[in-house]
Parts: C-alpha cells; sequence; structure tokens
C-alpha cells in the first residue's frame, strides 16, 4: 500500500519501492529514510502525518500480510454474497482447467453423481479426478444458488473467459474436453471473421485438429454448419 500510495502521489516506481523496503523493515528511523527522499515525498505532496508515519513504523512484513490476505478474503465474500454470476464466472475464468462442459451443462443431482463415483474412489482417483471432483463442488455450489452454465456458443464463447450473459455464464471454448489453450484461442479468433459455411471452414480458418472439430460438434456447438460438401448433398 505504501509503494501504491507514493506512485499514485507522482514519485518514480524505483524510489517508491525501495522507500516501501526501508519503511517495512523498520529502518526508516534508522536514518536509512534520507533526507532526499522525504524532501521527495513532499515535493509530491505527501502530507507530514504520512512522513512522520513512516519513520515510526516497525517490521511489519508478517502483519502486512495478514491485513492483505483479510482485505482479499472480505473482497471475495462479498462478491460471492452480492454478485454471484460475476464471482463464479471470474472463479472459473482463474481456476477453469479442470472443468468440463459436457458435465457442466447436466442438472444437479448428475454433477452430484459424479462427486459420489470420485469420493468412493478414494486414493485410487486419477489427478485429473481429483481435480474435477474440486471444480464441480464449486459448479454444484453454484447450481444449488440457481445460476447455471449457458453452452459454449461458436459466435459468443472466448477461448477462457467465463462471460456473464443474461444472469447466467457462457462457457468457454477451452471447458470442452479435447480442446486445449492454443486451439480455443485459434477459434476465438476464426470466429471474428464469420462467413463459415461448413465445419471444414471453420477447422481451416483456426488451423485446428477433426479432433477439435469432433468435440465441438458433438456439443451442438457446430450444429448450425454442415460437416463437409460431400454431407450437404444429402
Amino acid at each position: 500500500n505504501i509503494m501504491v500510495y507514493l506512485i499514485h502521489k507522482g514519485l518514480e516506481e524505483s524510489l517508491a519501492f525501495k522507500i516501501t523496503e526501508i519503511v517495512r523493515k523498520g529502518n526508516a528511523a534508522k536514518g536509512m529514510l534520507t533526507d532526499e527522499m522525504i524532501d521527495e515525498m513532499r515535493a509530491h505532496d505527501v502530507p507530514q502525518w504520512y512522513v512522520d508515519s513512516c519513520m515510526k513504523i516497525k517490521y511489519m512484513f508478517p502483519k502486512a500480510h495478514a491485513a492483505a490476505y483479510m482485505i482479499s478474503a472480505l473482497r471475495m465474500a462479498w462478491y460471492k454474497v452480492y454478485k454471484p454470476v460475476e464471482y463464479y464466472a471470474a472463479y472459473f475464468t482463474v481456476r477453469g482447467e479442470d472443468m468440463d462442459a459436457s458435465l457442466a451443462m447436466e442438472p444437479a443431482d448428475q454433477i452430484k453423481a459424479k462427486l459420489r463415483e470420485i469420493e468412493a474412489k478414494g486414493k485410487s482417483a486419477t489427478a485429473k479426478e481429483n481435480g474435477t471432483y474440486t471444480t464441480f463442488q464449486i459448479v454444484n455450489e453454484m447450481k444449488c444458488r440457481g445460476i447455471e452454465f449457458l453452452p459454449v456458443d461458436f459466435y459468443k464463447s472466448t477461448a477462457k473467459t467465463y462471460i456473464v450473459e443474461d444472469g447466467k455464464i457462457r462457457l468457454p471454448f477451452a471447458a470442452v474436453g479435447g480442446v486445449g489453450e492454443n486451439a480455443a484461442i485459434a477459434l476465438e479468433e476464426a470466429a471474428k471473421t464469420g462467413g463459415f459455411v461448413l465445419q471444414e471452414d471453420i477447422q481451416q480458418a483456426a488451423n485446428v485438429s477433426k479432433t477439435v472439430i469432433e468435440a465441438l460438434d458433438e456439443m451442438g456447438t457446430l450444429s448450425f454448419l454442415p460437416k463437409s460438401n460431400q454431407m450437404s448433398l444429402f
């Protein structure tokens, strides 16, 4: 907070960082916070009470950590209570590596059944299954609060970001099994060009494998297009 405040006041970033390090270690009163530094703070309208406080602070690293964690916890708790859709969208954007779009679209009872299935495996559960278990505990919680996912949509989904849409959360390309990060990014970029007639066109435009296209097709994401010219003849 000291560093951010000083930068906000206009101090050069490296100097703000140096002052912060001196203060947090309790070295300001030992002469390490020099007259030149204090003059620079005053030149940028840092109030005298702030300078005086810097001189009084002792070693504060543990307290600063505790305060920072508590502030973060309170902020997240507020969003989880009062902005739940936005909270879950942000959570899965950051921690959605074990998401399974097919399972996510299932009703809550199916998700609970999957959780029980993984629980029954105990220590024999794979790392992937344990990751899925953790992710779908949150999915189950979300659904119990009446919040649902929207399926992956070729023109509305992003590569990895979970988008809030009409009080629900739109799944990204990366949530589909078999669609890796690079493929997801390529699909989002391809979708911006539009004008596709066949699923093969999307595959070529995004330069992704046939497996990726098949995974999207199984999800119904590409159902608005025929697979190829040969298929369209029938």
